[in-house]
């Protein structure tokens, strides 16, 4: 298991630098190179910078509510 475990946590670290990698030249560096490079090609719109990140946001907290909302109702049906 111990193999498996190192192997899904390799897997997340590779994931997530390579997403912070595609954000970070996305949102810093392309807005200084010229719209006519082919390298617009291989990355979207930039008003999606801005509006993934804010529904991702939207959603993680909206989780994390039900989650807590969830627990607590559990741990009062538990006391009584």
């Amino acid at each position: 298991m111990e193999l498996a475990d190192k192997t899904i946590g390799f897997l997340l670290s590779v994931i997530s630098l390579s997403i912070f990698t595609y954000y970070t030249f996305w949102v810093i560096i392309l807005p200084f190179v010229n719209t006519d490079h082919f390298i617009y090609n291989y990355f979207l719109p930039q008003e999606f910078a801005l509006i993934i990140p804010v529904y991702a946001g939207v959603a993680l907290l909206s989780l994390l509510c039900i989650f807590i909302g969830s627990v607590m109702l559990k741990s009062k049906k538990k006391s009584t």
